[in-house]
């Protein structure tokens, strides 16, 4: 009996598995802390923005989010005819995939970066080249090095996810200078909001004067929109106008739309959660080192601890507080067996999982 068959190599694609979603029991208080959710949710002028257009959900969407994209251009200073929109930033980087690669080319990740990239990458039929990490961050000399005659992408989240570690802007040119001018550099900046470094930029300077760079943010993280799916893109004209030949005319939902504008104008709402997060980001650092355990320096919402490969496993920590209603996200399929990431939370959920970080470690 024939079936159809999936193209070549899809088969071999390990689907993406996102953070564990915990299931409430009686009596118990349960804190997700597995998929880098902002713990305060959007801001209330987004909120109210999604609810004014709930009355014509009947009629489509604009199709090419002008207003959004009209908002981004102001607060970022950018040609809004530069910057395309889609369901999430995840969706404009499998656009991206989808224009510049198919069978038989190269593109280049590293190690531990977002499984999003290998996913594109095989779904178009091209090949995923792993460089290697130094000290779990980019190392733009083994980017450089894995290069062949067959690249034509390079992706590269910065900050990145899972491991919170960042490249400064000048290592970013540095990377952009030695690849070839014919790939192109995909600077994933999904957690730039984050980053109060002096060294950092999330590229928008590089994609300004390069034909061959762009850059994606989302609306998922600091504006707390996770669940209507929006992101965009700024890049070249020329990169903008091929990405838009095989994008979906209504890919952006109109209340998507209309709570990213009202969440990218609300920066009171960002600066306070930018705040809270470097707080107890440093926070969380200091006390998980005090019980012995590694903790590698983040820029992010979310910090990354290891643990030991026998005795006091992640495995076994990762039960421990999950029976607390305490849900970390394991890395087995980021090459971290050993390790839990931890988006920060409220300060009740930081606190217990210290304590009970704590309570593990000493047996409890």
């Amino acid at each position: 009996m024939s079936r159809p068959v999936p193209n070549p190599g899809i088969l071999d694609i390990a689907p993406y598995t996102p953070g564990k979603t915990p299931v409430a029991e009686p009596g118990r208080k349960v804190f997700k802390l597995s998929a880098n959710e902002t713990p305060f949710g959007p801001s209330p002028k987004a909120i109210d923005a999604f609810k004014q257009v709930a009355d014509h959900l009947e009629d489509y969407p604009e199709g090419t989010s002008r207003v959004l994209r009209e908002a981004i251009g102001r607060t970022f200073g950018l040609d809004p005819n530069r910057v395309i929109c889609g369901a999430g930033s995840d969706e404009i980087l499998n656009l991206l995939a989808h224009t510049y690669l198919s069978h038989g080319d190269e593109a280049i990740s590293t190690t531990h970066g977002f499984l999003v990239y290998p996913i594109a990458t095989m779904a178009v039929g091209a090949k995923n080249v792993i460089a290697a990490e130094k000290n779990l961050t980019c190392d733009v000399d083994a980017i450089l090095k894995a290069v062949t005659p067959k690249t034509k992408l390079v992706w590269l989240a910065n900050p990145n996810n899972p491991t919170g570690t960042y490249v400064p802007f000048d290592e970013v040119k540095r990377l952009r200078a030695g690849l070839p001018s014919h790939v192109l550099l995909v600077l994933d900046a999904a957690y730039c909001d984050y980053v109060s470094r002096n060294d950092y930029e999330m590229g928008i300077e590089l994609v300004a004067t390069t034909e061959n760079t762009v850059v994606t943010h989302t609306f998922s993280k600091i504006h707390g929109l996770a669940a209507l799916r929006i992101g965009w893109m700024f890049g070249p004209e020329h990169i903008i106008d091929a990405v838009n030949r095989i994008r979906g005319p209504f890919n952006v939902s109109t209340p998507a739309m209309y709570a990213a504008v009202a969440a990218i104008e609300d920066t009171a709402h960002q600066a306070m959660s930018k705040h809270f997060t470097e707080t107890w980001r440093n926070w969380l650092a200091e006390e998980i080192g005090k019980l012995g355990l590694k903790v590698t320096p983040s820029v992010a919402n979310f910090v990354l601890i290891h643990f030991p490969t026998e005795g006091k496993t992640s495995d076994a920590a990762d039960a421990f507080l999950t029976k607390r209603g305490l849900v970390l996200r394991g890395l087995k399929n980021y090459g971290l067996p050993h390790s839990l990431r931890m988006t920060i939370g409220t300060e009740e959920a930081n606190r217990l999982v210290v304590e009970g970080l704590r309570d593990f470690m000493a047996g409890r």
